[in-house]
């Protein structure tokens, strides 16, 4: 899991201690128009929450594979979540070196700090807990795995990554396509149902689709 530890030593870049909150304000003032007078109102606004469907499968074997997908989503979303918000601070960040020098400077101290803090966990993931948080770092950054190797550091490093990752059947550029991807599909599902029951902190995904388009799609 070699490859997927760079990745993380080049976008977690905050230290502990420093980020501080955003407070939501979820009120807002809102005016209806009636008859050439208007009329003010306090709205609470509240997000939206989709209507799942019952989960229903063909045989034992069906639904023993999705449980076995289910845990392997759940243990990694965490770290893709974390490598989005890492590269919107990485990218904020660097905007604000002036120099390539100091851009590569920079990254050596992100890869020392995120090296002692998440190498040792990211590597005990498996080969398939590996491809699957290749494909929710696409889903929450919007870019793949391999995207990022080369903007952060050199195409030349990206395509050696991409290639010795091959050897352990995972590849860097596998981007999370739930709408022609039936496992996708199942990954978003669970996703969803772990944020709607407060298992898991929802992020909004950088990838575009519509929830219940894809529903229609693999239920059919």
């Amino acid at each position: 899991m070699r490859h997927l530890c760079y990745i993380f030593c080049l976008l977690s870049i905050v230290m502990r201690g420093q980020e501080s909150p955003i407070p939501k304000d979820s009120t807002a003032v809102e005016y209806i128009l009636v008859e050439g007078d208007t009329i003010h109102y306090k709205a609470i606004g509240l997000d939206e929450v989709l209507l799942l469907h019952k989960l229903k499968f063909k045989n034992r074997e069906e639904r023993r594979r999705y449980l076995i997908l289910k845990r392997k989503t759940l243990k990694v979303y965490p770290y893709a979540k974390l490598a989005a918000e890492r590269l919107e601070a990485l990218n904020e960040r660097m905007s604000r070196l002036k120099t390539k020098r100091e851009r590569r400077q920079y990254a050596k101290i992100v890869q020392h700090y995120i090296e002692e803090e998440f190498s040792e966990e990211l590597k005990k993931l498996t080969r398939t807990e590996g491809q699957i948080l290749v494909k929710l770092i696409h889903r929450q950054t919007g870019s793949t795995a391999f995207q990022l190797i080369k903007q952060l550091r050199s195409g030349w490093r990206a395509f050696w990554f991409q290639n010795t990752a091959k050897l352990f059947s995972i590849s860097l550029k596998a981007e999370f396509n739930p709408m022609y991807e039936k496992e996708d599909y199942l990954i978003e599902d669970i996703l969803e149902r772990a944020f709607q029951s407060g298992r898991l902190e929802r992020q909004k995904p950088a990838v575009e689709f519509d929830f219940y388009d894809l529903t229609d799609k693999w239920r059919d």
